[in-house]
């Protein structure tokens, strides 16, 4: 085999990736609280089916038969989705009701995005 020379390109461009303001400390301990509650499987199913209501309330009755989980588990991770400020919540007699929080996902979307760019959650 014989050994092929590649040409060297110039760029300014090159590792030019990060943030044009990275994270305080203070946003980065907040951020880093919310996704560590994302960082469960169940919980982040959870906060998508609800997230694909479209802005709708979304009853615990309906969450639950879509898990292989007890009431009370599917509960415990609802509780700590609302902790984390993911969603709202509203009791009905006995079934509790949930909303996304849109301002809370924004904020985490925006955390990822890097430098000048802008995502847009519908």
């Amino acid at each position: 085999m014989s050994k092929q020379e590649l040409p060297v390109i110039a760029s300014t461009d090159c590792c030019n990736t990060t943030l044009s303001s990275p994270l305080d400390a203070e946003t980065a301990t907040s951020l880093a609280g919310t996704f560590k509650a994302l960082a469960d499987p169940a919980r982040l199913r959870l906060l998508s089916l609800i997230a694909a209501a479209g802005g709708q309330e979304v009853c615990v009755c309906e969450l639950t038969p879509a898990f292989d989980l007890s009431q009370p588990t599917i509960s415990h991770h609802l509780k700590v989705l609302r902790g984390a400020g993911l969603l709202t919540s509203q009791r009905r007699g006995t079934w509790v009701h949930y909303r996304v929080v849109p301002e809370a996902l924004q904020r985490l979307a925006d955390a990822l995005v890097a430098t000048g760019s802008t995502v847009t959650l519908t």
